[in-house]
C-alpha cells in the first residue's frame, strides 16, 4: 500500500520518535515535537507507538489512498475530512481505496500528527524514520513532503477508538513551562531572574524545529565580571559548551530561545536553564503570539512530572484496551 500526496500542506514530514544516540556528533533526535500526540495517533490505529507518522503544521496535506487502513489525526486542533466529509480528531477511522484525506482551517495547536495503520514505512536512517530537513536526512528522500510523493505503509491492523479531550494534553493559555535553573543561572542578577519567571512572554515568529523564541518580557541584567577567554565580548556569550534540548539561551539578554528537537548542539551562548522533558511537547503546539510563562521547579518536581506524563501515556493505554 502507499500514501500519495496530493498537495504537501506548509510543512508536512514524516517523524516518528527520533533517533537518540547522535547528538554528540551533532546529529540531533528530531522526532515528534509533541511526542504524546504521535504515541496516541499510533495506539489509534493499532501501530507500535513509536512507528511513523507525518507531522503537519498549520495546515494539513490532502492524501490519497491506494488500500484500505485505519488512520487517526491527534495533536493540534487540525480537522480531518475524508471525502470532504469532516471527521473526529483523536478517533481512528477506516479508509479504503482512492479516499481522500484532507484538513480544515487549523482551529488550536499548531501540529497535528497523522497515524496510518502499519506506520509510514520509508527506509530507516541511524535507526529513525524521522527527518532531519537541515541535515537532508531521513523520511522522505531527506525533505518535507511534496505533490506527487508516494510513501509506502506497512502492514497494520485494527482502529482502537477514540481518546476523550480529559486524556489528551495541549498547552494552557498561558502556557506553563516548567525549567530547571541551570549552570549559567548565575551570570544574570537575582531581580533579573524573578522578572524572567514573572513576565508573559510571546512565542515570536521564528519558532520552528530547532528552537522556539520568545519575546515581550523583560532584558536580562547580568552579573559584571570580567571575560574569560574564548567568550564573545556580549554578556550573555561563554566558551562554547554542549547544548541539551529544551535548554533556554538569551542571546544579548532580550530574547529566549527553546532549543527543540533538530537543535544544533552546542555553542556560545549562555544558558538559564532547561524546560523539562515533560513540557517540550507544549512548546511544539504553540502558534506565533501565544503567550507563555516559564515556571522554576526543582529537580524532585522534575522527575515528578515525567511520571505524571508516563501515566498519562498510561491511562491512555487503559481507555484504548492495550
Amino acid at each position: 500500500m502507499a500514501v500519495k500526496v496530493i498537495s504537501s500542506g506548509l510543512s508536512t514530514t514524516v517523524q516518528d520518535l527520533g533517533r537518540p544516540g547522535y547528538y554528540h556528533l551533532g546529529i540531533p533526535l528530531s522526532g515528534g515535537m509533541d511526542r504524546f500526540a504521535l504515541r496516541v495517533a499510533n495506539m489509534l490505529v493499532g501501530n507500535d507507538e513509536g512507528a511513523a507518522v507525518l507531522e503537519a503544521v498549520f495546515m494539513g496535506p490532502e492524501l490519497e489512498f491506494t488500500a484500505a487502513a485505519t488512520v487517526a489525526v491527534t495533536g493540534g486542533d487540525l480537522p480531518p475530512k475524508l471525502n470532504g466529509e469532516e471527521r473526529a480528531g483523536w478517533e481512528a477511522f477506516p479508509v479504503k481505496a482512492g479516499d481522500r484525506l484532507s484538513f480544515g482551517f487549523l482551529k488550536s495547536g499548531a501540529r497535528a500528527y497523522i497515524a496510518v495503520s502499519g506506520g509510514i514505512d520509508v527506509p530507516l536512517k541511524l535507526g529513525s524514520r524521522s527527518t532531519y530537513t537541515l541535515g537532508a536526512l531521513g523520511g522522505h528522500e531527506g525533505r518535507a513532503l511534496k505533490a506527487g510523493d508516494e510513501l509506502p505503509v506497512g502492514k497494520g491492523g485494527a482502529g482502537k477508538g477514540s481518546v476523550p479531550t480529559n486524556l489528551r494534553r495541549m498547552p494552557g493559555n498561558p502556557a506553563e513551562l516548567r525549567m530547571l535553573p541551570g549552570l549559567y543561572w548565575h551570570r544574570i542578577t537575582a531581580e533579573a531572574g524573578t522578572r524572567f519567571f514573572a513576565d508573559t512572554w510571546k512565542v515570536a515568529p521564528e519558532a520552528d524545529r530547532i528552537g522556539y523564541r520568545f519575546r515581550g518580557g523583560t532584558a536580562l541584567d547580568f552579573v559584571p565580571r570580567e571575560q574569560p577567554f574564548g567568550a564573545g565580548s556580549n554578556p550573555s556569550n561563554i566558551v562554547d559548551a554542549c547544548y541539551p534540548y529544551g535548554s533556554i539561551q538569551v542571546p544579548g539578554g532580550t530574547e529566549p530561545i527553546v532549543l527543540h528537537r533538530d537543535a544544533v548542539s552546542g555553542g556560545g551562548y549562555m544558558m538559564l536553564g532547561c524546560v523539562i522533558s515533560a513540557d517540550m511537547d507544549l512548546i511544539g503546539q504553540l502558534q506565533p503570539h501565544a503567550p507563555a510563562r516559564f515556571v522554576e521547579v526543582s529537580m524532585d518536581q522534575a522527575l515528578q512530572a515525567r511520571h505524571d506524563r508516563q501515566a498519562a501515556l498510561a491511562r491512555v493505554r487503559s481507555h484504548l484496551g492495550l
